[in-house]
């Protein structure tokens, strides 16, 4: 028995690895995301039962490429579709094809692209990705994004009928449109890590965030955006274990620091050496660069924080987005003081109004100027807007510790 469950727990890394290698090969196939879908989910029902007494073949994505090829050809044959595609058939590469690896980046390299077009939703660009590339089943998708089964896979079907209408093409950009399309498919990945931040249901996004933007390095390898953007997770994924105690926030501030993990953070860092040398700075670079600063020093004090400042200028000045300038608000605090960070608040604050983290940092900032009753209503007024329970209880603490502390 035990054989058997660590065999399938195989086989399902292995599904999770391949799936979109093996669903952009047949979607380049057949031209058909449907077709290639089920092609490819009838193959691994094969492998999970062959593969249990057989052992994983030493090339599984050929063997799933293979298997769902045949697969497909079976549906067409048996459809009026069939004689249309016959002469396509061949142009699916089995487990002996000698193509380079380089032809298979581009198939997905054309799947991520297809699946963040511009064209599409985002919430059709997250759902696609995950499904397609990531291969997360329907059911987990729908839970990740706390849906219905039924309504992500409603979504789902919507997005592809749009692709199919709209016919929006399978491939890479052109040279001149990449980075401009880039941007998307970055945007979508860092969403998809930033929503497993919300909660423990969650938390699997993050690593396959993380799996997808290291994928997508990978593909490709002159994008100092791309590695910008692994870099900026891998180094917020560092602080993870430090980042609760229990259901409970820990504020960077207050985080134990030998728990962060210590290999995500050279990694990182490397990532962050390597767009340096680029020198092609972008927004995502600059945020890795940010976490990188903080993730270099043993504490709050020994950060260097006009270094912090500094880059938020350079982000703002390519990023000029409310919540750029809170971010930067914070770290000018930690410069000039609480009362050069509280009036660069103020600045900003009708952008953010409905913004919890802007009145939590007010209230931070009035707290150390010693306005404790301005502090208390700023706090209120985060817990008011605050969407998560963890961040409620947060606010409520600190509304406590005011009440607790002699004048």
């Amino acid at each position: 028995m035990t054989r058997t469950v660590a065999a399938q727990h195989q086989i399902e890394r292995v599904f999770r690895a391949v799936y979109g290698q093996a669903l952009a090969t047949l979607v380049r196939a057949f031209g058909d995301i449907t077709l290639a879908e089920d092609a490819v989910q009838d193959a691994f029902v094969v492998a999970s039962d062959r593969w249990r007494s057989d052992g994983i073949p030493p090339n599984p994505a050929g063997w799933i490429v293979t298997t769902a090829r045949n697969r497909a050809i079976d549906d067409l044959r048996r459809s009026a579709r069939g004689r249309e595609l016959h002469e396509q058939l061949g142009m699916v590469p089995g487990e002996s094809d000698g193509r380079r690896d380089g032809s298979v980046g581009d198939d997905r390299l054309r799947l991520i692209f297809t699946c963040c077009h511009p064209a599409l939703r985002t919430e059709h660009q997250v759902a696609l990705t995950l499904r397609l590339l990531g291969g997360l089943s329907v059911v987990e998708v729908a839970r990740s994004f706390l849906l219905s089964e039924s309504a992500m896979a409603k979504r789902l079907v919507r997005a592809k009928y749009k692709i199919k209408a709209a016919r929006i093409p399978y491939r890479v950009p052109e040279e001149a449109d990449l980075r401009e399309r880039l941007r998307p498919v970055l945007s979508v990945l860092y969403l998809i890590y930033n929503t497993g931040l919300h909660g423990p249901e969650r938390a699997s996004l993050r690593s396959e965030a993380i799996r997808l933007a290291r994928a997508l390095v990978e593909l490709m390898p002159d994008e100092p955006e791309a590695a910008g953007l692994l870099a900026l997770m891998l180094l917020s994924e560092s602080r993870a274990p430090a980042r609760a105690d229990g259901e409970d926030l820990v504020l960077l501030r207050d985080q134990d620091r030998t728990r962060w993990n210590r290999s995500m953070i050279e990694e990182g860092q490397a990532l962050v050496r390597t767009c340096i040398r680029h020198d092609r700075p972008g927004p995502f670079q600059l945020q890795a660069a940010i976490q990188a600063v903080h993730c270099a020093a043993d504490s709050v004090e020994a950060t260097h924080w006009p270094e912090i400042v500094a880059l938020y200028d350079h982000l703002y000045s390519v990023m000029p987005t409310p919540v750029v300038a809170l971010n930067r608000a914070i770290a000018v605090a930690e410069v000039e003081g609480a009362g050069a960070g509280l009036s660069t608040l103020d600045a900003i604050a009708a952008d953010l109004e409905n913004y919890h983290l802007l009145h939590a940092a007010r209230g931070t900032m009035l707290r150390r100027l010693g306005q404790r009753d301005a502090a208390r209503v700023a706090f209120e007024r985060a817990a008011d807007l605050a969407a998560s329970e963890a961040d409620r209880r947060f606010l409520a603490q600190q509304i406590e510790d005011l009440a607790q502390t002699p004048r």
